[in-house]
């Protein structure tokens, strides 16, 4: 197991040249309000300025992840929807999504829920995915995994809402399948992220970065906390892993 970084803590030892960035959306490039930080976005574009490709892996749907995607000038691909679906272009420059996860299991999950008589409710956002369902935090993921039992089905929390998927799907999986024709790993990459549904991808990175306002999991997850909570920590965690100085 690698020996995890505190706030207080050094950045890593030695230095090694990451080819990728890989970076949560919601509470990562942004404030508690859901809002983009600046200082986020001016780290992204040198980044990329620099021939690193920057990675969005998010939990929302992939017309809000493509638009920032577009609207920032990044080059990686993107896993939207908690790691269903993907998003890359080809070498011929068109646009190619891949479904990894069929959004059945989801939906029969969620009606167990509902008759269940768990007081559920869908994310506005919902009527654009595609591989998933995700729900609003009103209930607890353990509730949830009690009455969902041994379905093939996932509950992970983002901090925002609560995602039902079917059971192998994830934001490492899909990396690793994205990566793969890259000819890049996780391991080549600084991955930033705050939620449960980061942890698998933060324990395979070159260097893992989260925030005093991740989850327990995610935190002890990390090769590196910051001292900023959210979006305020983004630039701390990269200059942490000397990918961007």
């Amino acid at each position: 197991m690698r020996a995890k970084s505190t706030p207080t803590g050094t950045p890593a030892p030695t230095r090694q040249e990451f080819r990728l960035v890989v970076t949560d959306i919601d509470g990562t490039l942004t404030d508690r309000t859901r809002r983009l930080d600046p200082d986020a976005i001016r780290a992204l574009r040198t980044l990329e300025d620099r021939g690193i490709p920057v990675v969005l892996a998010t939990g929302n749907v992939l017309p809000i992840a493509l638009a920032l995607h577009r609207s920032l000038g990044l080059s990686g691909p993107i896993v939207a929807e908690n790691g269903g679906l993907l998003w890359w272009k080809d070498g011929a420059g068109r646009d190619r999504v891949e479904a990894l996860a069929d959004r059945k299991v989801a939906l029969a999950a969620y009606r167990s829920l509902v008759r269940a008589g768990l007081p559920v409710r869908r994310l506005f956002t919902d009527r654009w995915r595609e591989c998933e369902v995700a729900i609003e935090p009103t209930v607890s993921v353990a509730s949830i995994r009690r009455v969902l039992g041994n379905r093939p089905v996932t509950v992970e929390s983002t901090g925002f809402a609560i995602h039902l998927m079917e059971a192998g799907a994830g934001k490492k999986a899909a990396l690793d399948r994205v990566l793969g024709p890259l000819d890049r790993t996780l391991a080549d990459a600084v991955v930033l992220g705050d939620g449960d549904n980061d942890v698998q991808m933060l324990r395979a990175a070159g260097f893992g970065v989260s925030f005093p306002s991740g989850s327990p999991r995610a935190r002890a997850a990390a090769d590196y906390v910051t001292r900023r909570p959210f979006s305020g920590g983004f630039v701390e965690g990269l200059k942490a892993s000397r990918v961007l100085s």
